[in-house]
C-alpha cells in the first residue's frame, strides 16, 4: 500500500487533477524535444531514451533499482508505448522493496487495520511480498493504471487484485488469476 490515504480515495472515486492532462502534455513535449538527443546517444532507441528521460523529469522519485531486468525491461517498454501511441503517462508509486521495508510496511498495516487477518487485505509479509522478490509495481496515476490494465499483457504487466487499482506484478507466463485482495492468495493455498 504505497499510495497515501487521500489519493487513494481520490482515485477510488475516479477524480483526475485538473493539472492532470497538462503533465501529460509538457512530459510527452519534453519527448518529442529529447528525441534528437537521444538519437545521437542511443541509435535505435532514441524514442525510447527521450520517453525514460521525459518521465524521470516528471517523476523525479520514483526508483527502478531492485525491479528484475525483465520486469523493468518490461515496464519501460509499456510507458514508453503508453506516453508514445496513446499519450498516457505511466509512473512507478512503489517498485521493488527490501524485506526491512516490506516487513515496516507489514507491521504499520497490522497497527492501523488491529489484526494480521485485515492487515493482509492490502499489505503482505515479506515472505509473500513479490515487491521483495522485483516482481511487483505499485503505479500512477489512475489513467496509467487504466491503461496497463488494457494493454500490459502484451508486456506480461498485469493487474493482481481488485481491491488496488495501482497493483501490477510480472508474469511472462500469461495471465494469472486476479483475486480480491493479496490476502487472497494465501488463504487458497491453505484450502
Amino acid at each position: 500500500m504505497a499510495l497515501n490515504q487521500s489519493m487513494v480515495v481520490a482515485q477510488r472515486h475516479g477524480v483526475v487533477r485538473r493539472r492532470d492532462p497538462l503533465y501529460r502534455a509538457v512530459t510527452r513535449l519534453l519527448a518529442v524535444s529529447l528525441t534528437p538527443v537521444a538519437a545521437l546517444v542511443a541509435p535505435g532507441r532514441a524514442r525510447h531514451t527521450a520517453c525514460q528521460w521525459a518521465l524521470t523529469l516528471r517523476f523525479p522519485a520514483e526508483d527502478l533499482a531492485g525491479l528484475t531486468p525483465a520486469t523493468r525491461a518490461a515496464f519501460e517498454a509499456a510507458r514508453t508505448r503508453a506516453l508514445w501511441r496513446h499519450g498516457e503517462l505511466l509512473g512507478l508509486t512503489s517498485g521493488h522493496r527490501d524485506a526491512a521495508a516490506q516487513a515496516a510496511l507489514y507491521a504499520a498495516q497490522v497497527e492501523r487495520c488491529g489484526s494480521e487477518e485485515l492487515a493482509r487485505r492490502w499489505t503482505l509479509p515479506p515472505d509473500e511480498s513479490r515487491h521483495v522478490a522485483g516482481l511487483a509495481l505499485d503505479v500512477r496515476p489512475s489513467e496509467g493504471a487504466r491503461w496497463l490494465e488494457v494493454y500490459g499483457a502484451r508486456y506480461g504487466l498485469y493487474r493482481m487484485y481488485d481491491n488496488e487499482w495501482w497493483h501490477f506484478e510480472y508474469h511472462p507466463d500469461g495471465r494469472p488469476a486476479r483475486l480480491a485482495h493479496p490476502a487472497a492468495a494465501h488463504a487458497a493455498h491453505r484450502s
